[in-house]
């Protein structure tokens, strides 16, 4: 079985967290993980053009097969929901422009899928993914997040790819 390269992002205005890992099989080993941060107070122009600019150094850097993406939640802040929204954008679109196929997990799904629990702590995803990945350098919360997002990825596409098998897709 080949080993495949899967950037995880996890999507903020402030910190957009990524992490890359390769998956062959069951097995997961850390490449890299990070995050992208905008300056507070520039323009939203400005503050998404750094995420894209860092987003696609990243991608250029590490070379990923595919791409995992959290979804949203909506809270309470209708403005801070949309602004979290445009950075979401510019995290599904940039690793969509380099041609890497791209998938949406759901919060829950990232925490179920990583911890066991569907409303883990932060903590407790940080933990989890330096068991699961023992080398890795998540030096962030957003980075660990962004590379638990890689992990649900990489646990969930084999199933994936077996339904399509038998779909005869």
């Amino acid at each position: 079985m080949a080993s495949i390269r899967i950037l995880g992002v996890d999507p903020g205005l402030r910190h957009t967290g990524w992490g890359v890992i390769e998956a062959e099989g069951s097995r997961l080993a850390f490449v890299a993980s990070g995050a992208i941060h905008s300056k507070t107070g520039e323009p939203l122009a400005e503050r998404l053009r750094a995420l894209h600019e860092g987003l696609a150094a990243v991608i250029a850097a590490h070379r990923p097969d595919e791409a995992a993406v959290e979804e949203t939640f909506v809270n309470r802040d209708p403005q801070s929901t949309l602004k979290l929204g445009h950075a979401r954008g510019i995290a599904l679109v940039v690793p969509a422009l380099a041609g890497l196929e791209v998938h949406e997990y759901a919060a829950n799904l990232v925490k179920k899928t990583v911890v066991g629990a569907g409303h883990a702590e932060k903590t407790q995803i940080a933990m989890m993914v330096k068991v699961l990945l023992p080398r890795s350098e998540a030096l962030s919360p957003d980075a660990a997040d962004a590379l638990a997002v890689a992990i649900c990825h990489a646990q969930h596409r084999g199933a994936r790819k077996r339904a399509a098998a038998l779909a005869g897709k």
